[in-house]
């Protein structure tokens, strides 16, 4: 007896997170992407299966500053699994103020070619 082989199809699922929307997209080996609500979402779906990335948010010390903590992020988004190496980094470093806000703190965070940049604007301690 002959039997024909049939290839299951994979899908991958996700929520995208482009918009609040939170649209339930699948994605096919072929890289066919629906469920997306919008051109943003069948773009995140395919990077998120190929590429997957993230901006990282976080903070660092301060001192001389009227804040002890200095919120940061990456300029732009980072491969998903540089996310632990690039948090060990900025758990690393010190600033001191002034820091005005984008202030690139970082240039080329562990040769991404991406900067970690301040959030905001931290002035000096007042002396008493």
């Amino acid at each position: 007896m002959n039997k024909m082989k049939t290839e299951k199809k994979t899908k991958t699922e996700l929520i995208c997170i482009v918009c609040p929307r939170g649209c339930r997209l699948k994605v096919d080996e072929n890289l066919n992407v629906t469920g997306n609500s919008c051109k943003r979402g069948e773009t995140y779906g395919k990077n998120e299966v190929t590429n997957p990335t993230r901006v990282i948010t976080s903070t660092v010390r301060v001192e001389g500053g009227k804040i002890s903590r200095l919120p940061v992020k990456t300029a732009s988004a980072i491969p998903k699994e540089k996310i632990e190496a690039v948090m060990e980094e900025i758990h690393k470093l010190r600033v001191s103020a002034p820091i005005v806000m984008n202030e690139i703190l970082i240039p080329n965070l562990l040769e991404t070619g991406i900067p970690l940049i301040a959030t905001r604007t931290v002035k000096c301690e007042k002396k008493k």
